[in-house]
Parts: structure tokens; C-alpha cells; sequence
């Protein structure tokens, strides 16, 4: 039993983003019958667990994380009996499910914030979120999306939005804030879940006096590892929430989790996050952010560890979401290259070749590491950034928010290839998806790939069954001297960054290699490999 609860230390868990999985009925967008359609393949790939992001009821002014009601499902996605489908198939073929959920604002449509608006300045209803009177912007926050975090009513009232305008930020000091996401806990527990991803993690509590903060508030904005945390950002009121949130998890039997959403340095502090009595894994934003040197992967791997063990909490590793540019199109770019706010058809390309190869190397450096792995959906096809979607199809927020000058989170975000002979590469019955598809994506299709020696599925497929049998999730580092190595159990990892081949050890027995090596036995650069001595 303990074994079971504690799933999550070593869990593999894969992102399925609702709109861009799988289209069950043809109308171009994905849906949950069309995610319980696709179970199976998540199930032979080898995963564990299934993220789901958020398919509440919403206006999509952020793609879902705008939510209207957090107990319903988006009628563009299906309904609650859906759920309970998507829930039980994915029981029943052994995986888990977790669900976002977004905590630091709602929608501007949800009935709480119609609410307030109607009730007037000074009233209960606007005490569920954070309104200030004055004639100009009570202060010089701004918005993640870019402009002002502030906004104005008709009655001259300002209410924050960290994020979109339609995208009102609660107010946490609030006692009923407090206990409705309590009531929103139990009612998707009650149904089955098996954990929470939580949305801005580190943003629910804002500095009592709302500070001014000249820095632009990104979601890193900010964020010095000497100094103190922004006002809007990780202030120490977060975590007695999320102490009281997971009293109620501890109440539900099968190791129920909490995950953050958490841009939070240095590693230390992020720790705070998963201590016992907290939250059990939090997202290492620094890893997926590391550059391709092997400097800078062992510093952060070090550091993570390090802060993670003084806890007891697992360490998580990611690569790719729903948020940042797909892996296999960052690391085409040279050595280097700054944090990419998406890419669009007039700026600079990757290399796809060198991407995808530098990728696959990166994921089986990656999967070789303890504690839980996060996957992004199409990550195991090999799928690259959209880095040519024509600027009249972006949806995401920031393209406009931000006058044009970032090119958004679109590209990452489109609909999967399934099928390469289909109609929306198998998508959907039809050939439309909410997004266009690169015509380039039939190669990547999984038909294309299941079965073929050296595909990327096949890498993904395989590297997950000997990840588990060589129980590397539960292992250890331990470094070897010479090129970039390391021991995790029986399996020693290599991954060579240099330009000159490299020898393994003599008597090593190739498990697995992201590319294959060279006739010598070598180890060809931007490869990894895994090796029982």
C-alpha cells in the first residue's frame, strides 16, 4: 500500500492538452471522448500518469485557464459524464489522472465576478477579489501578457489582473476564496482524480501593501535568488494554504497529489513548496530552462537534488509543455540563444536536424534521472515548434497584449498527428483543427513511427520500459569522472556535448543510444546513452 501512495516519486506523467489531443466528433477541437479514445497509446508508450489541462467551462480568452466554473466541463469538450469516462478508462488501463487547476484568478465571466461587478464597490462580493480606489492604477504592476495589470470599472474602481484582463486575480485573504477552493478539492477527489496540477503556484498571495514594483512582471520578472521575492510572487502565505489543501488529500485513499506551477528561486525555495506537509512535486522550471552544456545541466541537477533530498521530496525534470517552445526547435538554435517568447515566420530558424537530434539526446539524459519525469504531448513523435503558423491564426493572449512584439505559445500548441494519410493527420474525423498543422507533420505522424527501428516513439517507448525496470527513478546519482556521466543503479549514462567522439568504459554493454554510435563503438556528438557495466 505504501508503495502505491507513493506512485509519485517516480512517476513518468504526460501532458495532454484538451484542445490539441484528439477530436472525437470532427469540429476541429479536441475533446475528452476523443482523450479516452487515445488512452491506449499512452498506456503502450509507458507512461504513468496523465496531466490534463483545464477543460472547464470557459470563455478561452487564455485557452481554459480563464474558468468560469471549476466544477463543470466546457460543452466544446464534452460534459461531466465524459469525465467520469476519461477517469474510470484511465483507471482501468492502470494510468492516473490529474487535473489543472487555477487558483490565482478566475474568468471575468465566472458568476462570482459578474457578481461583484453588480454589487458595487465596498460590497461582499468584491472582497472575493482584489479591488482599490483611486484615479490612477494603484500601482505599477504589470501584466504577465504585457500592459497594465490594473483595470478599470465603470464605477472607477481598479481590480488586478496579473495575467489577461479577463482574467481577475482572488483575493486569498478571503475566507470564502479560501474555503470554495476547499469544496472544488473534494468535488473532483469524489470523482476520481488522483491529483492537481496548480496554476501560478506561487501567485496566490500578494504583498498586503501591493508594493510598487518597477521590474515587468513576467512570470519570472524579477526573480533574484539573493534578494527578496517580488510582492506579487511566492510570499510566505502561500504555503499554510497549501498545508490546509493537503489535509484534505491525505483524507482520500491511493495517493492523491498536489503539483506547483512555481517559478521560484533559487532551488532552495522552491523546496519549501514540497515539504512533507505541503505540496508532493513541484515543476524544475531551471532544468527545462538549463542550457545545452554540460555545465550548466550538472549545476542544476546538482542544485535540484540537493533541495530537494534535504526535504524528502522527489525531483521532477521537464523539457516541453504547453507554455515554452517545443525542445526539439529550442535546442536548434546554437548554444546560447535567450528564452524564446515563440517563433514565428520572420524570425530566426532553428535547425530542425540538429533540434530533434540534440532533443532525443536531452529526453534520454532526462528519463536517466531519479525522481518524476514530465512529457509533453507529441514530444515522443519528435514534434517541432509550428515556427511558420501565419500571425492571423494566434489565439494565445500575449500576441496581442504584447502590440505584436511576442509571437505567443500557439506554436506548441497544435493539434497532434496521428494518422499521416488522414484527414487533420488523424486528429479528427474532418480535416479541420483549431490551429493549422505544418505540412510537414505527416513524417512525424504515429503511424508512421510505431514499429520503425530508431524512430522517436520507439526511443521514448523503449527508454520508458528500461527506465522502469532498471528502477533509475528511484536511483541516484553518482558522478563519473572524465566525459559527462553519471551512474544511476546499474546504468551508466553518458551524454557527449564535445565535438570529438567519446569511448565508453571497456565491458560496457549498450542498453540504449538516442542516435546510433559509431562503427568504433564511440559515442558521436549531441548523443546519450545508457550502458550496463
Amino acid at each position: 500500500m505504501v508503495q502505491n501512495d507513493e506512485w509519485w516519486r517516480d512517476a513518468v506523467i504526460y501532458q495532454v492538452y484538451p484542445r490539441s489531443f484528439a477530436d472525437s466528433d470532427g469540429d476541429g477541437m479536441g475533446d475528452l471522448p476523443g482523450i479516452t479514445g487515445r488512452l491506449p497509446h499512452l498506456r503502450e508508450l509507458g507512461v504513468d500518469a496523465v496531466w490534463l489541462s483545464p477543460f472547464y467551462p470557459s470563455p478561452q480568452h487564455d485557452a481554459g485557464y480563464d474558468v468560469a466554473d471549476y466544477r463543470g466541463v466546457d460543452p466544446r469538450f464534452g460534459d461531466l459524464g465524459d469525465a467520469d469516462k476519461l477517469i474510470a478508462e484511465a483507471h482501468n488501463l492502470g494510468l492516473k489522472i490529474i487535473v489543472d487547476l487555477v487558483p490565482n484568478h478566475t474568468s471575468s465571466e465566472h458568476a462570482w465576478f459578474q457578481a461583484a461587478l453588480a454589487a458595487g464597490p465596498g460590497s461582499p462580493e468584491r472582497e472575493r477579489y482584489i479591488f482599490r480606489d483611486g484615479d490612477e492604477p494603484p500601482n505599477s504592476w504589470q501584466s504577465v501578457f504585457g500592459g497594465s495589470a490594473w483595470e478599470r470599472t465603470p464605477d472607477g474602481q481598479w481590480y488586478l489582473h496579473l495575467f489577461d484582463v479577463s482574467q481577475p486575480d482572488l483575493n486569498w485573504d478571503n475566507p470564502e476564496v479560501r474555503e470554495e477552493f476547499l469544496a472544488v478539492l473534494r468535488f473532483w477527489l469524489d470523482r476520481g482524480v488522483d491529483g492537481f496540477r496548480v496554476d501560478v503556484a506561487h501567485g496566490l498571495v500578494k504583498d498586503k501593501n501591493l508594493t510598487d514594483w518597477t521590474t515587468a512582471s513576467t512570470i519570472l520578472g524579477g526573480l533574484d535568488p539573493a534578494g527578496p521575492p517580488p510582492p506579487m510572487w511566492d510570499q510566505e502565505g502561500v504555503h499554510e494554504i497549501y498545508q490546509s489543501w493537503r489535509q484534505v488529500l491525505d483524507q482520500y485513499p491511493g495517493g492523491r497529489i498536489l503539483v506547483a506551477e512555481a517559478w521560484v528561486a533559487p532551488a532552495s525555495r522552491l523546496a519549501r513548496y514540497v515539504r512533507p506537509d505541503e505540496m508532493h512535486q513541484a515543476f524544475n522550471f531551471p532544468y527545462l530552462e538549463a542550457q545545452w552544456t554540460p555545465a550548466a545541466l550538472r549545476s542544476v541537477i546538482d542544485e535540484s537534488l540537493a533541495a530537494n533530498d534535504a526535504v524528502g521530496a522527489p525531483t521532477t525534470w521537464v523539457l516541453s509543455n504547453h507554455d515554452v517552445v517545443r525542445h526539439a526547435s529550442r535546442l536548434g538554435f546554437p548554444v546560447g540563444t535567450p528564452r524564446m517568447p515563440g517563433i514565428g515566420a520572420g524570425d530566426p530558424q532553428p535547425d530542425a536536424a540538429l533540434g530533434l537530434r540534440r532533443a532525443r539526446a536531452a529526453t534520454l539524459l532526462m528519463l536517466a534521472l531519479p525522481g518524476s519525469a514530465y512529457l509533453y504531448q507529441g514530444e515522443e513523435l519528435g514534434l517541432p515548434e509550428h515556427t511558420t503558423m501565419p500571425d492571423e491564426f494566434r489565439e494565445d493572449p500575449a500576441w496581442e497584449r504584447s502590440g505584436h512584439a511576442e509571437r505567443g505559445r500557439d506554436g506548441c500548441r497544435v493539434p497532434l498527428p496521428w494518422e499521416a494519410d488522414a484527414p487533420s493527420y488523424g486528429f479528427g474525423p474532418a480535416d479541420a483543427s483549431w490551429l493549422p498543422q505544418p505540412a510537414t507533420w505527416a513524417e512525424f505522424a504515429l503511424d508512421r513511427q510505431q514499429g520503425v527501428a530508431g524512430s522517436t516513439w520507439e526511443l521514448y517507448r523503449t527508454a520508458l520500459g528500461l527506465r522502469r525496470e532498471h528502477g533509475l527513478g528511484r536511483g541516484g546519482v553518482t558522478w563519473q569522472d572524465g566525459a559527462f556521466a553519471f551512474r544511476n543503479g546499474d546504468v551508466l549514462v553518458v551524454t557527449n556535448f564535445g565535438a570529438d567522439a567519446v569511448a565508453l568504459p571497456a565491458g560496457a554493454r549498450v542498453l540504449l543510444s538516442s542516435e546510433p554510435l559509431d562503427d568504433d563503438g564511440r559515442v558521436p556528438t549531441d548523443v546519450t546513452v545508457w550502458a550496463a557495466l
